[in-house]
């Protein structure tokens, strides 16, 4: 195959990952590896198709097993759980909670496992600040005035 058809089949990877489809890196890594194996040919490579081919899937192997995780991870990033984004949210107690007791306690219309880790206990209907999410118990603090 001509080198400039690597090229250009890179560069539509490349195009269709960046603005059309969401493909979680992959298409870009195919990309690149196109790019690369498009230069190889063209300052000399052997021109064998089955050699351009192996080219192309071995450095595609490379980059999808040895870039993919650290490159996407550093792009996208990874979003935290979506119960920390509660922490620091005023919550309603549904019943009294002594002081290290465990109770109920109403956040966004929805009715969470809420410990006191104030040293007063929470009366039914008093405002707390949730101070910590562990396995969807949130920890509760008296809100203060």
């Amino acid at each position: 195959m001509p080198w400039w058809v690597w090229v250009v089949g890179g560069v539509i990877l490349l195009a269709a990952e960046l603005v059309a489809i969401e493909a979680q890196f992959y298409l870009v890594l195919l990309g690149v590896a196109a790019l690369l194996t498009g230069l190889g040919v063209a300052i000399g490579l052997p021109g064998q198709p089955y050699t351009e081919w192996g080219l192309f899937v071995v450095l595609a192997v490379v980059l999808m097993f040895g870039l993919r995780r650290q490159l996407y991870g550093r792009m996208v990033g990874s979003p935290p759980p979506m119960y920390e984004v509660v922490v620091g949210e005023i919550a309603t107690v549904s019943e009294t909670i002594e002081p290290g007791a465990m109770g109920r306690a109403r956040l966004r219309g929805t009715d969470w496992t809420a410990r006191n880790v104030d040293r007063i206990t929470l009366t039914k209907g008093q405002r707390a600040r949730i101070e910590r999410v562990e396995n969807l118990v949130v920890d509760l603090r008296a809100e203060e005035d």
